[in-house]
C-alpha cells in the first residue's frame, strides 16, 4: 500500500505544471548597453494606477480575472492589487496581461513564496542571477511588484533578442530553447485559462 501511495505521489508530481518545467532563465553575459538599459527598466517606483482603454473595461477586467483567480487568491484586496500590478507591468514592457497570467499559472501556480529547484523565485520564477545583473542587492525577489517588473522585462529582453517570436523568448525564459513543451503550455493557459476578448468565455 505504502508504495502504490509513492507511485500516485510521484505520478502526481511529474504531471504537475510545476514538475514539467524544464528549468529557468540561463546566464548569458550581456553588452554593457543592454545592461544599463534593463537596470533601468526594473528601477523599483511605485506602480501608479494602471491605464485602461476606458473605466468600463478596467471594471470588467479587474471583476471577471478576479472572478477566475478566486479560488487561488482567495483574499479579495490581495488579489486586486495582484491584478492591477500585473496589468500595470505587463503594459509598461509591452507585454500582453494574458499573456503574463498564462506564465505565472504555469510557472508558479500563483504562490508567492514558490521556489523551483533550480532556485528561481516568486510568481513569474525570476533566478536570483539578474538581481546581481541589473539589479541591488536589495531587491526581494518575493516582493510582488519587483517580481513582476522583473519577470516581464526579462522576457521582454528575450522577445526583442527573438525578434518578436513569442515561442522561442518563452523557451528562453524557461532555459528550454528549442523545446516545444514549456511554450505549449504557458499558450494553453493564456488562451484557455485567462483569454479576455469579445467571445472570450473565462473558466467556470
Amino acid at each position: 500500500m505504502r508504495l502504490i501511495r509513492g507511485l500516485a505521489l510521484s505520478l502526481a508530481v511529474a504531471f504537475s505544471p510545476a514538475a514539467v518545467q524544464a528549468g529557468a532563465q540561463q546566464y548569458e553575459p550581456l553588452a554593457a548597453s543592454v545592461q544599463a538599459a534593463l537596470h533601468a527598466a526594473i528601477a523599483d517606483r511605485a506602480a501608479p494606477e494602471p491605464q485602461f482603454p476606458s473605466l468600463q473595461e478596467k471594471l470588467d477586467w479587474l471583476t471577471e480575472m478576479s472572478r477566475r483567480l478566486q479560488h487561488r487568491l482567495p483574499d479579495r484586496e490581495a488579489r486586486l492589487e495582484f491584478l492591477k500590478t500585473v496589468y500595470y507591468e505587463a503594459k509598461r514592457a509591452g507585454l500582453d496581461p494574458q499573456m503574463v497570467l498564462g506564465l505565472i499559472h504555469v510557472e508558479s501556480g500563483f504562490k508567492k513564496y514558490s521556489v523551483s529547484a533550480a532556485g528561481a523565485r516568486g510568481y513569474m520564477q525570476v533566478m536570483p542571477f539578474w538581481v546581481r545583473l541589473i539589479g541591488s542587492k536589495d531587491n526581494n525577489l518575493f516582493h510582488l511588484r519587483t517580481n513582476l517588473r522583473y519577470g516581464c522585462t526579462i522576457l521582454r529582453h528575450y522577445l526583442d533578442i527573438e525578434n518578436g517570436d513569442i515561442y522561442r523568448a518563452l523557451g528562453r525564459y524557461n532555459g528550454s530553447l528549442g523545446k516545444p513543451e514549456y511554450p505549449n503550455m504557458v499558450r494553453g493557459a493564456w488562451e484557455k485559462q485567462w483569454g479576455w476578448g469579445p467571445r472570450v468565455i473565462g473558466p467556470r
